[in-house]
């Protein structure tokens, strides 16, 4: 048994408190270490997210999606390609928090083995949410740093998204295919979430706008907090709803997280990692886009993807082409999650919600996140060295 009850949100605020207690860091200098553009950007995003799930826009796409199932293996790709889909727009996280509920009910109908389905969800809300610059908290953090436009990153992406998606299905169909086929399906019958259609479209419609703000200011903070500020005007219900639903814990954990990292770098630790791995990078761009990927992918299962992407950003510019760096470090931190069970958020989200209904072990995680890791990857590094 454990003899504290830390979660990462109070580790990262007591790292941080330390930093400060211990002379690393003064007061001030703490407070400077906190970027405050990622703060915005990840609550923007959150109260549009919020107001979505107050009108049960997820249920209700969930719903669809599952319903229209005509075979075990069309719902494997529904499941897949709805949830990478989504999560490249809304947050993988959110996408597994939603779709997993409606989606045990579906499979407890059917009778088929939940496992390659919920092990589907998990790993495409992963890959899926590499495509865009707020797709998850590192690729946030990657967008505020890096400044490439959002548009540029997705094109970029966008080709090693779709292919892993891809990839991820015929990996799971031949890892599980004995319970995986084309015979028919038993119609579902789910109870129809009620979708508060005036608010889906305010909020559908904020978004909008935000993406446009994201594409054509390139300001990604600005853009995301003033229409969530926007939403909370014209949505017509209690801000404090939609506040209640924004991740309080998730911008402690990464003030707190700013703070420890800022720290590290003073103390020139991040500068001596560095000197000691450089040498394993390589010498050209190809070679460091292929040795910083795996690095990354292992790194980022250690430390985690977040503290990872924090730790590793002040690298970047010192590589031959910082700007494709970028990209193999949104990639292979994100594809890195698939790796275990504990690798992403998302996969403890869909783990802890089907606890009741299913036991995912973690073998039975891995065998799939493994091999999806590894191709994901690959498909990935190559695509990044033809822009080289």
């Amino acid at each position: 048994m454990k003899w504290h009850k830390l979660d990462r949100p109070s580790a990262a605020l007591l790292g941080a408190v330390l930093m400060v207690i211990t002379g690393v860091l003064t007061l001030d200098e703490a407070y400077r270490a906190i970027d405050f553009n990622t703060i915005l950007l990840l609550m923007g995003m959150m109260l549009i997210i919020a107001y979505l799930k107050i009108a049960n826009c997820f249920k209700y796409l969930s719903y669809l999606l599952i319903t229209h199932s005509g075979n075990s293996f069309s719902l494997l790709c529904f499941v897949s390609f709805s949830s990478g889909i989504l999560s490249a727009l809304f947050v993988n996280d959110t996408i597994c928090l939603m779709f997993t509920p409606l989606l045990i009910l579906a499979l407890h109908q059917t009778k088929l083995n939940p496992i390659p389905y919920l092990i589907a969800l998990a790993t495409s809300s992963n890959i899926g949410s590499v495509v865009t610059l707020t797709g998850n908290p590192q690729n946030m953090l990657i967008g505020v740093f890096s400044k490439i436009p959002y548009l540029t990153f997705t094109v970029h992406l966008l080709p090693i998204g779709i292919l892993s998606l891809i990839a991820n299905v015929l990996i799971i169909y031949m890892i599980f295919r004995k319970d995986i086929n084309f015979k028919k399906l038993d119609s579902i019958e789910l109870v129809k979430p009620e979708l508060d259609i005036k608010l889906t479209i305010k909020s559908l419609a904020v978004l909008f706008f935000i993406f446009l703000g994201f594409i054509f200011t390139g300001n990604l903070p600005l853009s995301a907090i003033t229409g969530g500020l926007a939403l909370i005007i014209i949505s017509g219900t209690k801000p404090q709803y939609a506040m209640e639903k924004v991740d309080w814990t998730l911008l402690l954990f990464f003030s707190g997280l700013f703070i420890v990292v800022g720290g590290i770098n003073k103390a020139g630790f991040l500068a001596m990692t560095h000197n000691a791995v450089e040498p394993f990078l390589g010498k050209t761009a190809s070679s460091q886009i292929v040795n910083f990927s795996i690095f990354s992918v292992i790194a980022s299962n250690i430390v985690s993807n977040v503290p990872f992407v924090l730790l590793s950003a002040t690298w970047i510019e010192k590589f031959i082409d910082p700007k494709t760096m970028w990209y193999a470090l949104a990639m292979s931190s994100t594809f890195a999650g698939n790796l275990t069970i504990v690798g992403s958020v998302a996969n403890m989200i869909v783990l802890e919600l089907s606890k009741e209904y299913v036991h995912i072990g973690f073998w039975d995680f891995f065998k799939v996140g493994f091999v999806t890791t590894v191709i994901s990857t690959i498909i990935g590094i190559f695509i990044l060295a033809c822009y080289i």
